[in-house]
């Protein structure tokens, strides 16, 4: 089968995880830092604060700048789960904005119809590796004085005008997110990263990804009684990254320009040969996507088939495929949780979703993995529409 999404591990890989193996350290050592600082480097932050999922990086994003119960953040149903679920963690509502119907990014004018004066943060998802509109929410958020935080967990090496996202050179956000499961442009095994231009708040998210501790005398509330000593001054929790996988991480990492310039070819190697009535992802003016997915919208209906049956006539030549997503608010979670927001319509989510469909896209794909794919879909898709 060949899968939507793979990770790319080679002998580099494995050596660095094998001496990290044979030394004193297995988690807690320096390893953490030079990942950290590496990753900085790379997408041109002042910080980065490495954790045990994108998930996690989104919840201590959230709690480390204050969010929490009577807050509202605003964000779009076509992304996974963790996005909204993050926020109530922390206590907080969620507000769902419509997206573009072409690309399911997150619709500004959508958000702006939502801001009250609970809205805490909006919180952008980078769709797919191609950024949201960010000076428009930043505009936004400038006006009603609230925060951005970038999910970015699809958009590690894309780039918002030039700039890296997630870097200082521009207007920067709050908080970046990204994700580092297997799927994504590096691979820790599981983990994550919160970026962020603020010290005070890279020393906050550090202390709340373990437990709360204070271990720096110049922080503690009290005169520390010895070298030994600690303070846990809030509630934290157990997110931190070991160096096992944060030797992956660096290794990874230096790969990450390679990875997704293959994710680019690729995607270049779909647009030319896709059959008519199947639609690439829109790329934007002056935005790079990383292309964590490519997915194409095909209007089933006029195909007279179902996203059901493709699917499954896909995996039966060896195809796999994903939806990304299913509408948050049609899971019983969100819509428990959210139950104002279910009634209002969202045609753009709608449209979007019904034509979605993830074709596979990894740097290890061969050229001929794409002429594969597109001439599997041409047969199960039969005549033009």
């Amino acid at each position: 089968m060949l899968p939507y999404g793979r990770q790319s591990i080679d002998e580099a890989d494995i050596a660095a995880v094998v001496e990290v193996m044979r030394s004193p350290l297995l988690t807690c050592g320096p390893l953490v830092g030079r990942f950290e600082q590496a990753l900085a480097k790379q997408v041109h932050a002042n910080h980065a604060s490495v954790c045990s999922s994108g998930t996690s990086a989104l919840h201590l994003a959230y709690a480390a700048l204050g969010i929490g119960p009577g807050d509202e953040i605003i964000t779009t149903s076509i992304t996974f789960s963790a996005t909204a679920a993050a926020a109530y963690y922390v206590g907080a509502t969620v507000r769902f904005a419509d997206v573009d119907p072409r690309t399911g990014i997150l619709d500004p004018a959508s958000v702006a119809a939502l801001v009250t004066p609970r809205t805490r943060a909006i919180v952008p998802v980078h769709l797919g590796g191609m950024p949201a509109d960010l000076d428009a929410l930043h505009d936004l958020a400038d006006r009603h004085g609230f925060h951005v935080i970038e999910d970015a967990c699809h958009a590690l090496g894309a780039t918002y005008k030039g700039v890296s996202i997630g870097g200082a050179g521009r207007r920067a956000s709050a908080a970046t997110v990204f994700s580092f499961h297997p799927v994504k442009h590096i691979t820790t095994g599981e983990g994550g990263a919160v970026v962020t231009q603020d010290p005070a708040l890279k020393r906050r998210i550090d202390r709340l990804r373990q437990h709360g501790v204070e271990r720096d005398p110049r922080f503690m509330q009290q005169p520390p009684a010895g070298s030994w000593a600690y303070e846990v001054q809030e509630l934290g929790w157990n997110y931190r990254l070991s160096d096992l996988s944060c030797a992956l991480g660096i290794t990874q990492l230096a790969k990450l320009d390679r990875f997704v310039a293959r994710r680019r070819e690729l995607a270049a190697l779909y647009r030319a040969q896709l059959p008519a009535g199947v639609t690439a992802p829109l790329e934007l003016d002056e935005r790079e996507s990383a292309y964590h997915l490519f997915a194409v919208a095909i209007d089933f209906a006029a195909f007279n088939t179902t996203r059901a049956r493709v699917t499954d006539e896909l995996a039966k030549c060896g195809i796999g495929t994903q939806v990304h997503y299913i509408p948050l608010l049609q899971h019983p979670l969100h819509a428990q949780r959210c139950p104002d927001e279910v009634a209002r319509a969202r045609p753009g989510t709608d449209h979007y979703y019904a034509r979605t469909l993830s074709l596979p896209l990894f740097p290890a794909m061969t050229d001929a993995d794409v002429g594969e794919v597109v001439a599997s879909l041409r047969r199960v898709l039969g005549d033009s529409p």
